[in-house]
């Protein structure tokens, strides 16, 4: 069993940075692959970010790439997302997830948290 837990978000302005932290309860972070989502009101929940177990290799939205950066600190039971050039469009509920039972890029991962909102004004 893996609990989430996000923090970090908070309001930005446009071209602002933010770093969402997820620490993770249980033995088992160490083996999962992890994930960040974001859901925006009226919007379905999209991928924004994943990373392998080991940290190894990382995979992004192509609306994201080259301004948000994912990483993990087995030690500490954490993965990070630190956001920069953020824009309007990034404003949504950034969910942390744990586990993906196939595809990084489909929300089915059997461990999500509660999220944390990041608003960025224009």
């Amino acid at each position: 069993q893996v609990q989430l837990v996000e923090s970090g978000g908070g309001l930005v302005q446009a071209g602002g940075s933010l770093r969402l932290s997820c620490a993770a309860s249980g033995r088992t972070f160490s083996r999962h692959a992890m994930g960040w989502f974001r859901q925006a009101p009226g919007k379905e929940r999209e991928f924004v970010a994943a990373i392998s177990w080991n940290g190894g290799s990382t995979y992004y939205t192509g609306s994201v790439k080259g301004r948000f950066a994912i990483s993990r600190d087995n030690a500490k039971n954490t993965v990070y997302l630190q956001m920069n050039s953020l824009k309007p469009e990034d404003t949504a509920l950034y969910y942390c997830a744990a586990d993906p039972p196939g595809d990084y890029g489909v929300p089915t991962y059997n461990y999500w948290g509660q999220g944390t909102q990041v608003t960025v004004s224009s």
